[in-house]
């Protein structure tokens, strides 16, 4: 998916294998690309599998995760951005939460999940 904000930009479906770069757009909003040009904004649908890597140490600390992590990608409702990620343990965080320049890898297809419990940790980023 890609946020409401990222529609002004060009924008094609991420495809399995590739390599994505999170940067910030010049709305504001951060989306995956694949590269620092902002230019083309690279939709990840809702339940894909991404291997995050360069995770921040804020977001390690704060949600109990490593500098690499395998994430399903999700929606948090409630707010002005909704693109986010999930844990395996759990915690969901908005892509506005990371850091610019993380890199993903598109591992898996969506696929339907069957523990459906997160806790998202916007209030404890702040």
């Amino acid at each position: 998916m890609c946020d409401y904000s990222l529609e002004a930009y060009r924008s094609r479906p991420a495809e399995e294998g590739e390599k994505l770069t999170l940067e910030r757009f010049p709305t504001g909003s951060m989306g995956f690309t694949t590269g620092p040009a902002c230019d083309l904004a690279v939709c990840v649908p809702t339940e894909t599998h991404l291997l995050l890597q360069g995770i921040g140490d804020t977001v390690r600390e704060s949600c109990g995760v490593g500098a690499v992590e395998e994430v399903v990608m999700t929606r948090l409702e409630g707010g002005p951005y909704k693109d986010a990620v999930r844990f395996s343990n759990g915690v969901e965080i908005l892509l506005q939460r990371l850091d610019t320049g993380l890199t993903a890898v598109v591992v898996g297809a969506p696929q339907v999940r069957a523990d459906t419990t997160a806790r998202p940790v916007e209030a404890e980023l702040v």
